[in-house]
């Protein structure tokens, strides 16, 4: 019996559409998962959707489960929650979390699957692959009692990063964007807030993720000397200045990488993506993070969404997309 799906593919740069997909009989390994939510991860996809990923980062670029290649046809995602319809008996039935594209079903093998907490929701757990990001730029800051911590760039893995640091004990915190908007999410989340011009100087560690090279050039004047940034924001095909012929050398400061393709073995030895991937949804207990959370549309408005996104006509950290009913097998 084949057993049919919709998927949402990339034609060409700033045009989406939905495809119907045929499914294969999975294998005794492997599940099937019928979507009930995905998350569009506003900065990364929507460069993606204006085809801004350049050529020498196609490769690394890559999603799990994508198909086709960059700019496009491409079928690109990694933020979906559904429940296992079929598989091995232990997770049938259950809420899974999975890095795959947009679609309304699919098969995967069992080990590309992580059951969500009972206490998480299912609408809360699209957060999961942002979460993680966050998890593994602070196992790379490696942030101390009592620092002095900001998180320059507001946006989902900005806060998302500041969410955590909430919870770490003596730090004296600070989100800044450029968009006062953001106030309202760094309340939601127990984080003070300021824009880049009324922001708090002598900084131990900057976190930036703004992906603007003001934004970054405002991290390194943040720092106290010997003090660090770490670097998650992502620019696709776009050069960065950045005034290293200041005071950089003389105060000492670091500029560090973070990416979340790679657990740092010096960072967190013998840590897996497993592990990274589980505490990042056990994490997602905390109700404060539905923050983070900015909209929701039903699947078949995706094709229309996306553009508003890229545009930044809609608004949005993290935008969920809906599935309804069990669709046709």
């Amino acid at each position: 019996m084949h057993r049919t799906a919709r998927a949402f593919w990339l034609r060409s740069p700033g045009h989406g559409e939905l495809r119907e997909v045929t499914l294969p009989e999975p294998a005794p390994d492997e599940v099937l998962v019928r979507a009930l939510y995905s998350g569009v991860s506003r900065g990364t996809e929507t460069l993606v959707f204006r085809g801004g990923v350049p050529q020498s980062q196609h490769t690394v670029m890559r999603a799990p489960f994508q198909e086709g290649d960059f700019p496009g046809p491409v079928k690109y995602g990694y933020l979906s929650v559904g429940v296992v319809e079929r598989g091995p008996a232990a997770l049938t039935g259950r809420t899974v979390f999975c890095l795959y594209p947009h679609q309304s079903r699919y098969v995967v093998p069992a080990s590309a699957v992580t059951v969500v907490p009972e206490r998480v929701p299912a609408a809360r757990a699209v957060l999961a692959g942002t979460v993680e990001t966050a998890v593994n730029a602070l196992w790379d800051a490696a942030p101390l009692i009592g620092d002095r911590i900001t998180v320059v760039g507001g946006g989902m893995v900005g806060c998302a990063v500041a969410a955590l640091l909430a919870r770490f004990p003596g730090v004296r915190l600070q989100l800044v964007d450029a968009d006062p908007a953001r106030a309202a999410t760094a309340r939601a989340l127990g984080v003070d807030f300021a824009r880049p011009a009324d922001a708090l100087g002598d900084r131990d560690l900057v976190v930036h993720a703004s992906a603007t090279e003001a934004g970054l050039t405002r991290s390194l004047a943040l720092l106290a000397p010997e003090g660090t940034v770490v670097e998650l924001s992502w620019y696709g095909d776009r050069s960065v200045a950045l005034p290293l012929g200041e005071a950089f050398h003389s105060r000492r400061l670091t500029l560090r990488g973070s990416q979340v393709g790679t657990v740092s073995p010096a960072a967190r030895p013998g840590r897996t993506y497993a592990d990274r991937m589980a505490l990042a949804l056990d994490l997602l207990a905390d109700p404060a993070l539905d923050a983070l959370v900015t909209g929701e549309s039903p699947f078949e408005e995706l094709p229309s969404v996306l553009p508003k996104l890229a545009s930044g006509e809609l608004p949005a950290l993290c935008h969920r997309i809906r599935y309804t009913g069990p669709g046709p097998m």
